[in-house]
């Protein structure tokens, strides 16, 4: 590796830019060091605790403006148990999936080893574009996924039919840095190690009034479902504002920090002006610079959270990767099995967009010297 120092000048303030885990905002650290001996180590049944909770759902149901009706869901597990709870407890038959990278791949997979569900439909595309949900008889769940944290392509959530059927979104990318209408969907999850700048182990659902009643509808059918993936269970104790498991307090604390900052600072609307800001910054670098190129060729496709910038064959981005992570910026590397000469930069809401900017003129500074 090139020995190369970045001047300090040239540093962003903050070098942490891992699509997961995210950036973690000093304040939030500091909150909890000062405030968590009143919660750590503390029952998860008791005040303290479920404060956590309420404090979670009732800032969750502000930021997405959650119509009446509207429930926050919380269980252990993060989304990877979510795909085996949806399958158990919101799929009633059949389910369409989007297929446009490692991530939005994974549910579809689910839902087609479950032997009490017909075999999906999976509609796929190439990697650095997603394809389109259609109608379809006999389908009760569409699964959609708001961003795919492996390329960097974000797609907006539409209803796909009028009928009966579920709109499910995997957010955990987008949640909270892209816009969307609760409208539009009925169950919204994600895990807070993204945009809400937390660690995992947590999954976070916004039921919609159509997705609860499915829940009953299918607890009600005498399908068996394990006590760890029961949606009435994990919904019956989140109106008590607990979990059914034991959650990772901090993981709560950092969480609920984080959305109570969203909301102080204008909520939905100002992270995703904060977010686009950000990819504004990197895609017209990426434009502008000779050896770079944006993954995503359709601009209207290009995540404002997850960008992923093509390099030239003559410069090696894993060695740029390599410098920056020696200088104190860290976890700028491509996703794994995507296999790029790339970069790949999160753009969450805690980064700030001048950081975004810095960045950008630090491998411009190292790529000149390699």
């Amino acid at each position: 590796m090139a020995d190369i120092e970045i001047p300090a000048e040239l540093k962003p303030a903050d070098g942490r830019f891992g699509c997961g885990p995210s950036k973690v905002r000093p304040e939030q650290l500091a909150a909890l060091a000062s405030a968590g001996a009143g919660v750590m180590g503390t029952s998860h049944r008791q005040k303290p605790v479920k404060n956590l909770v309420r404090r979670v759902r009732e800032g969750l149901t502000d930021l997405f403006s959650l119509p009446e009706g509207y429930e926050v869901v919380l269980g252990n597990g993060g989304t990877t148990a979510f795909w085996d709870i949806a399958a158990f407890g919101l799929i009633r038959e059949k389910s369409q999936h989007l297929h446009f990278g490692e991530f939005s791949s994974k549910f579809g997979a689910v839902a087609a080893k479950a032997p009490w569900l017909a075999e999906p439909t999976v509609i796929k595309s190439e990697v650095g574009s997603h394809p389109q949900a259609r109608p379809e008889a006999g389908v009760d769940v569409y699964a959609l996924t708001h961003n795919e944290t492996s390329t960097g392509v974000a797609m907006p959530i539409k209803r796909v039919t009028d009928d009966e059927s579920l709109v499910l979104v995997d957010a955990t990318s987008g949640a909270g840095g892209l816009p969307v209408d609760a409208s539009e969907f009925d169950v919204y999850y994600f895990a807070p190690q993204k945009s809400f700048a937390s660690d995992g182990g947590l999954w976070i659902g916004l039921f919609s009034p159509r997705a609860l009643a499915r829940v009953d509808e299918i607890a009600a059918s005498g399908r068996f479902v394990p006590e760890f993936f029961s949606l009435p269970t994990a919904i019956d104790n989140s109106v008590k504002d607990q979990t059914y498991n034991t959650p990772a307090v901090a993981t709560l604390f950092l969480l609920a920090d984080q959305i109570a900052w969203m909301n102080r600072n204008g909520g939905l609307a100002w992270t995703t002006a904060r977010t686009a800001d950000s990819a504004g910054r990197l895609y017209t670098w990426a434009e502008k610079t000779s050896y770079t190129t944006p993954f995503v060729a359709d601009p209207a496709q290009r995540s404002h959270v997850v960008g992923t910038i093509d390099f030239a064959a003559e410069v090696d981005a894993a060695e740029v990767a390599k410098v920056l992570r020696a200088n104190g910026i860290v976890d700028t590397e491509p996703y794994r099995k995507l296999g790029r000469n790339q970069l790949r930069v999160a753009m969450f809401p805690a980064i700030d967009p001048a950081d975004v900017e810095a960045l950008t003129a630090c491998v411009d500074y190292v790529v000149e010297r390699l």
